[in-house]
């Protein structure tokens, strides 16, 4: 092996220059007189900090060592390195560069003083060593040019950094790592993504892109604990990640959500995946702290490059096949098609969105007021606080349009604050109003909504017995124990409640019973057919005498005439709400007018 070291202080051969005429700058002469044996070891302090130098003859590849090369690089230094192309055949498959590429490709001009540089790579141990891990180095240095401007010589210090580099290699991954699941994190999605599209670019392969949402969190968290919780997301994770494959991707996208990008997929692959997929989460219960809990999963899934040749369309996509999984359509998987009427509501519900948000922001956000009237007389008893959104040119968004938009965009929580505060504000302005108002699902299951409740109430008590909350049947179906305690703290404040669409979801006899309403809202779409139909008649007779027989008052909704209005009246209903009695308006009517003439009976 053919070794030369560039000498330390003491060393016994001189270092042999290369010929001056392809030097533009001449190496420093050596120093008049040697140090004395007192002063700094060169050689001892590079060897403690793992640092060796050199100088590179570019023009004849010759490369001299420091004499301690073999105890700053170890084994490798037992390798031929007396050459640039001997030392280049070290450098290990995991580096990005080695310092022939900065030299060699760089585009800076040596003014004189060289060109500084700096670069990181690995070194491999030699194969006789059996299998080792590589020695990572850190190499600065500076290279002069030649007459002609190339590179013609380089010297520098070669310094092992393994440790620091294994430390910032997990700094690095920790970055990329969500640390509940340990899978990767939502912001190396798209990246990985992206590389499956250039990939598909060239060997048209087709993949899959799926998310995968854990069902009915906010429940299990309730239930469980969040602790419990946690282990079932981080137990979804180690599930998925042990049933693909290793080329696949699992990454966490959001809160109970995980996507998986899995490599050359097609649509009856990708069916099949998920499936199996929903088997093997629905069939095992996850092992917690809180004993074993069973989950469901729903999928949304999209083959790219075909439905999408951008990281944000595939998602998009991917997410709107999920919304439809969630529906409740007995369909837990479902692969995205397009589809010109999709994609135009989709567009037409972002429009909306942007107009809700405008809407809040600019105060634009308005109450109509619908009268509710006793059934005995037509005198208004209160009235229902209807949402009524204006958009800038002065035109009004019709509720219908509004809020499926504004739930799917998570923004109903927001409208249902407004609409609050609203209501209040109009309660406390004027104190003989009585209203009521809606509270949607989201608001329901929002811990906070009981105590910005109470907040609120506390700056002005007077209006808890004038204030009526709606609560929907179905809202109440989805969780029982949180609208329970929903309503008791309602109760607590002095505020009624109510169950709004009595008869939509079917409510037991046990849990109408078992929750404190002050009266129910009959679904109007029973009511509005009763005089023509039969089986309606028969349903929301039903309805009528279980409100009476657990003594709750009666509000029909949508009645609309005069003959409708006569049969609940003969029925016992207690309140009537319809266009018959008055439409939503601004300004409330005066409660206790006359509103309509009731024939005598």
């Amino acid at each position: 092996m053919q070794l030369r070291h560039i000498a330390n202080r003491g060393a016994e051969a001189p270092v042999s220059r290369p010929p001056s005429s392809i030097l533009k700058t001449p190496l420093a002469p050596p120093p008049a007189a040697a140090e004395p044996a007192f002063g700094p070891d060169a050689r001892a302090i590079l060897s403690s900090i793992g640092e060796v130098v050199y100088h590179w003859d570019i023009a004849t590849d010759r490369l001299d060592w420091g004499a301690n090369l073999a105890e700053a690089l170890g084994p490798i230094a037992a390798c031929d390195l007396g050459t640039g192309l001997a030392f280049g055949e070290r450098i290990a498959t995991e580096s990005v560069a080695s310092r022939y590429d900065v030299v060699m490709q760089s585009e800076a001009k040596d003014s004189g003083e060289g060109v500084a540089y700096q670069v990181v790579y690995a070194l491999a141990p030699p194969r006789e060593h059996g299998p080792a891990q590589p020695v990572w180095v850190e190499d600065t240095g500076r290279w002069f040019a030649d007459s002609d401007g190339r590179p013609a010589r380089a010297h520098g210090v070669v310094r092992v950094v393994t440790e620091r580099h294994e430390m910032e290699r997990k700094l690095a991954l920790g970055s990329q790592i969500d640390p509940l699941t340990g899978v990767l994190n939502r912001a190396q999605l798209s990246e990985h993504v992206q590389r499956f599209l250039t990939q598909s670019e060239r060997n048209r392969k087709p993949f899959a892109v799926m998310l995968v949402a854990l069902e009915n969190l906010f429940a299990l968290n309730r239930t469980y604990g969040y602790d419990a919780g946690d282990e079932v997301i981080a137990g979804l994770a180690r599930r998925l990640r042990a049933n693909v494959r290793v080329c696949d991707i699992v990454a966490r996208h959001a809160g109970n959500k995980f996507a998986l990008v899995l490599d050359n997929c097609d649509t009856e692959q990708t069916l099949s995946v998920a499936r199996r997929l929903l088997d093997l989460v629905k069939e095992t219960p996850f092992e917690t702290s809180a004993g074993a809990i069973p989950a469901t999963i729903r999928i949304g899934g999209v083959i790219g490059p075909r439905e999408g040749r951008a990281p944000q369309i595939l998602f998009q996509h991917a997410e709107e096949a999920l919304d439809v999984a969630r529906q409740g359509n007995g369909k837990r998987f479902v692969a995205y098609t397009a589809s010109l009427a999709r994609e135009d509501a989709r567009l037409r519900a972002l429009q909306v969105a942007d107009s809700i948000v405008s809407a809040l922001n600019d105060r634009r956000v308005e109450l109509a007021f619908q009268p509710i009237v006793h059934a005995a007389n037509g005198k208004v008893a209160f009235h229902e606080a209807l949402l009524r959104v204006r958009l800038a040119d002065g035109s009004m968004v019709a509720p219908a349009t509004i809020l499926p938009v504004a739930e799917k965009a998570g923004l109903v929580r927001l409208l249902d604050q407004r609409v609050m505060e609203l209501a209040l504000e109009r309660l406390a302005a004027e104190p003989d109003l009585r209203v009521s108002v809606n509270c949607s699902m989201a608001s329901i299951l929002d811990p906070e909504w009981p105590d910005r409740l109470a907040s609120a109430i506390t700056i002005n008590p007077s209006v808890a017995q004038r204030l009526i909350v709606e609560i929907t049947e179905t809202s109440m179906i989805e969780d029982f124990e949180t609208t329970r305690n929903l309503i008791a703290s309602c109760k607590r404040l002095g505020v009624k409640v109510a169950m709004d669409d009595f008869g939509a979801g079917h409510t037991s006899f046990r849990n109408l019973r078992d929750l404190a309403f002050d009266l129910v809202k009959i679904d109007g779409a029973f009511v509005q057919n009763i005089s023509t139909s039969a089986d309606d008649r028969f349903f929301v007779r039903t309805l009528i005498d279980l409100a009476r027989h657990l003594e709750l008052e009666t509000v029909a909704e949508w009645v609309e005439d005069e003959e409708t209005a006569e049969i609940l009246r003969e029925w016992g209903v207690d309140y009537f709400q319809g266009a018959y009695y008055g439409r939503a308006e601004s300004r409330p009517a005066p409660e206790e007018g006359a509103r309509r003439a009731i024939p005598a009976i």
